[in-house]
């Protein structure tokens, strides 16, 4: 008689860091996208200009699904493409579809003050009929866990209407995302694809084994990542699934499903790796020179590179900006690497990064001149 399972069935090794196409999770990513097209600049160009081509109605339909419903959405596998993970979707439980996303919900703690919501390790017991008793109640439940900026009532509360229909939420998810792929997406698709294949082939030369996760996090996705959130994340993940996009800029995304953990970054070619790749070296350079290429982005970087070290408050007051644009400016700013951003006496501070600005010069004359 044989011994245990494991005496003579060896598994698979699966590597706990790679870089991965993602078909479903890549296109998932960039939907989301559209939502933030507003209030973020250096997205792609596919993203603002889809956005903007949205109706009202459609914007709207488009934040209930991809937000109202995020963690119905959210694959927890690699799928062979969009279209068939949206045909599981449509093939899914209704209600262990809607169970999913309000489990999730559940598994968020409540807010403390200042603090950031964070999700728990383990599952957490759910009260789904005191959580669905009205629309009130499920409003005051997300309310409790997501702060101001992620929190829309209205949206929330139209949500609402379809958690309490599994079946009417399910075919609205199906049928949205159907008709965004078809419209707008899978020409997109084809069109990047080559591109974000490339730019799996050339991770695929990096040897991840010698690196802790945050070290190949920082590699992969060139940004400092000095915030111990990403550290503690990175660590709590069994496997760090890095997936190339064309159209989140200079920015980072994730998911979370059980316990992987997906990050989307702009596609590049990693550093000191020879491959032969022009549309990403030229996609990286429009992501760099985009963040220059705005008059008052160009006024913050010179402030700083003639005043030192600045408080985002003090650049707001000094080139009479509101705090909104300020904001959203400093973020592309920082993602991009050009100015470093550090926590000093509960302000932010931010400082140039003269290197990045060089880097950017020289990336710009490999390119055209070949030297």
């Amino acid at each position: 008689m044989p011994g245990p399972a494991e005496d003579f069935i060896v598994m698979p090794d699966i590597p706990s860091i790679t870089v991965s196409l993602e078909p479903a999770q890549n296109a998932l990513n960039s939907l989301l996208l559209l939502v933030r097209a507003e209030e973020t600049s250096g997205l792609g160009d596919w993203v603002v200009c889809t956005a903007a081509a949205l109706t009202p109605e459609e914007r709207k339909m488009h934040d209930l699904v991809l937000i109202g419903f995020h963690y119905a959405l959210l694959p927890e596998q690699t799928w062979s493409s969009f279209p068939a993970y949206i045909d599981h979707l449509a093939a899914c439980d209704p209600i262990a579809l809607r169970d999913r996303m309000l489990e999730t919900y559940a598994r968020f703690r409540p807010l403390s003050g200042e603090e950031c919501s964070e999700m728990c390790d383990e599952p957490v017991a759910v009260d789904t009929e005191a959580m669905l008793a009205s629309a009130d109640a499920y409003v005051d439940f997300l309310r409790e866990r997501f702060d101001g900026p992620h929190m829309d009532e209205e949206r929330e509360a139209r949500a609402y209407t379809y958690a309490i229909d599994p079946p009417a939420m399910q075919e609205l998810i199906v049928t949205h995302l159907r008709k965004m792929w078809a419209e707008h997406l899978a020409p997109e698709w084809k069109r990047v694809e080559p591109m974000l294949q490339d730019a799996v082939r050339a991770f695929g030369q990096v040897d991840f084994s010698a690196m802790s996760r945050l070290e190949a996090a920082r590699l992969v996705t060139s940004q400092a990542l000095k915030d111990e959130h990403w550290e503690r994340m990175l660590e709590k993940a069994r496997r760090v699934i890095f997936v190339p996009s064309a159209h989140v800029g200079p920015y980072l995304g994730k998911f979370w499903a059980g316990d992987s953990l997906w990050i989307m970054f702009g596609a590049r070619l990693p550093a000191g790796v020879q491959f032969d790749a022009p549309d990403l070296s030229r996609a990286e350079i429009i992501v760099r020179l985009n963040a220059l290429a705005d008059d008052n982005r160009l006024r913050i970087l010179k402030l700083i590179a003639e005043r030192g070290e600045q408080r985002s408050q003090d650049i707001m007051k000094r080139l009479e900006l509101s705090q909104s644009a300020t904001s959203r400016h400093l973020k592309q700013l920082s993602a991009t690497g050009y100015l470093t951003e550090r926590r000093c006496n509960g302000a932010k501070c931010y400082e140039l990064d003269q290197e990045r600005i060089k880097d950017t010069l020289r990336a710009v004359e490999i390119f055209l001149m070949g030297s």
